[in-house]
């Protein structure tokens, strides 16, 4: 190919994505396009309803052995019980969406952290120690590795990329969308073991009819830990050769003006920078050890009482949230004594009641968020079509690179609608495990599939509950942007990230090699 074509195919491609962008921030405000699904969802439900829809099919229940039966039908939210669920469920809808708590619990730490100077010192000690042409894949990698802490890459990563791009003079929207392509779209894989491997695990070994079958909690573990490489590779080449060249060069004008933000005149720390940081460490080093005394012994609390796991179902595993609060709460009022900026309780109090202030706005877009995932999970409308979808390629007859493929792309597209690790796969695993059981295929090659095409898409659906979070960390660099914005500078992260880690699958059941430790064959 020569210049000038490679040259007029990104031009094409970078047209594409601006059409995307302009579109996609012409629509309204995304309460708007959220109220308008919520008038579509209760429509939609009432026509299937009537027309008596329903699919019948075995899932997988955490915690029981056997396959359940489940029959589900379409639930009109235009009938009697529809009624009333629309009119009494409202705030049992919002209490009970988790994101709203871990923003608010997790921001207030984060909020005191940033205020008392404590970020952008370690940004500038960050900027300082590390090789500028590093710097995008430290946080893309970062960002693959934050799956071991659930939610906190969302939280904390991702608007820490923004402000360190900013102190390096670069494009902070490039810096957002770096993390974010870590974070979301490698969240399946780690170099480590994750909660949702072991959830992965117990619904696919509940979905074997064989007894003598059983997969591992690290039955995928060769193939993750050569995933986060190639996502990280992936990633940063996708940043560095095409979303930064794309945004060009950012110009501090462009963020609203009580954001306005310019890269430091110098990454050189003042004395009480200096000694600032130093306390927080002794705060990091304090919390560390307070939360290693209640997990390594034996009889620590935050041990899983029944098994004395640190992994599965563990009080550590579930006490995330609250450490991320713990630990940026102590470093940050530590680092504000040390350096000066933390006198007295008000500077303390004041700037938690800022953070929360300041998510104002999207904790109301949450709030409408959340009836239209109660109100779509009412439905039983996203069940009834990922199923139906399901059977489609049960009953295709395909070879095992076609079903891996199959598998792959069912999986993403109802990515767009479904989020979570688990509803999705106690859905497919009955399905598509048998399959390959029957094709003489390990069920670890499934669960590989399905960590495949349940990624990349994370970072382009705007029903992701953190989207919302990620255009508010953007508005911070550039007033205006908005959903389509986003979509229009993570999709070209979703495309190379589902093609180049669809072909590393394919290429390792190809080669045979094992997913994993403890006999993980690709065949049974």
């Amino acid at each position: 190919m020569t210049t000038a074509q490679t040259v007029e195919r990104r031009t094409l491609l970078t047209r594409a994505l601006d059409t995307i962008e302009r579109v996609g921030n012409k629509v309204p405000h995304p309460a708007i396009i959220f109220l308008g699904l919520i008038g579509l969802i209760i429509v939609l439900s009432a026509v299937f309803s009537l027309l008596g829809t329903e699919v019948t099919f075995e899932q997988a229940v955490l915690g029981q052995d056997d396959l359940e039966t489940v029959t589900v039908a379409a639930k009109s939210l235009l009938d009697a019980d529809g009624i009333r669920f629309l009119f009494t469920s409202t705030v049992s809808n919002f209490n009970g969406f988790g994101v709203v708590g871990v923003v608010v619990v997790a921001m207030i730490g984060v909020g005191l952290a940033e205020e008392a100077g404590l970020i952008s010192a370690f940004i500038k000690r960050l900027v300082k120690v590390t090789p500028a042409r590093f710097i995008t894949l430290i946080v893309v990698f970062l960002g693959v590795m934050s799956s071991i802490a659930t939610d906190a890459g969302y939280l904390v990563l991702i608007p820490l990329a923004g402000a360190v791009y900013v102190s390096l003079g670069r494009n902070p929207l490039a810096g957002i969308a770096a993390a974010f392509a870590g974070v979301g779209g490698g969240f399946g894989v780690n170099l480590l073991i994750t909660p949702s491997d072991g959830m992965l695990a117990e619904i696919t070994n509940e979905a074997i009819a064989d007894p003598t079958q059983h997969v591992s909690i690290t039955g995928n573990m060769y193939f993750s830990i050569v995933s986060t490489i190639v996502v990280t590779i992936v990633a940063t080449l996708v940043s560095e050769k095409f979303v930064e060249p794309r945004l060009g060069p950012w110009n501090p004008a462009d963020a609203p003006e009580d954001e306005a933000a310019t890269a430091p005149a110098s990454n050189d720390l003042t004395p009480e920078e200096q000694r600032g940081l130093r306390w927080a460490g002794w705060g990091l080093l304090g919390v560390t050890a307070f939360v290693l005394l209640l997990s390594l012994p034996p009889w620590g609390p935050l041990r899983n009482p029944e098994t004395g796991s640190l992994i599965e179902g563990s009080p550590l595993m579930g006490s995330i949230i609250f450490l991320i609060l713990l630990f940026f709460f102590v470093m940050g009022l530590a680092y504000g004594k040390g350096a000066g900026t933390i006198k007295n309780s008000a500077d303390v109090i004041n700037p938690m009641v800022k953070t929360i202030a300041g998510l104002a706005g999207l904790i109301f877009l949450l709030l409408i968020i959340s009836q239209f995932i109660a109100y779509f999970n009412y439905s039983n409308l996203g069940t009834i079509a990922a199923v139906n979808m399901a059977d489609a390629l049960e009953h295709a007859n395909l070879g095992t690179v076609p079903l891996i493929l199959g598998l792959i792309a069912m999986t993403a597209v109802i990515d767009i609608f479904i989020g979570g690790v688990v509803p999705k796969w106690a859905i497919f695993a009955p399905i598509f495990v048998p399959l390959f059981i029957q094709l003489g295929i390990s069920p670890n090659l499934a669960v590989a599939a399905y960590r495949v095409g349940d990624s990349p898409v994370n970072i382009v659906t705007p029903l992701m509950p953190y989207f919302a979070l990620i255009v508010i960390f953007a508005e911070r660099y550039k007033r205006k942007i908005g959903v389509g914005s986003i979509i229009s500078l993570m999709l070209p992260y979703t495309v190379a990230l589902l093609v180049a880690w669809t072909a590393l699958l394919v290429g390792w059941y190809l080669l045979g090699l094992p997913l994993g430790p403890g006999g993980a064959s690709i065949y049974l």
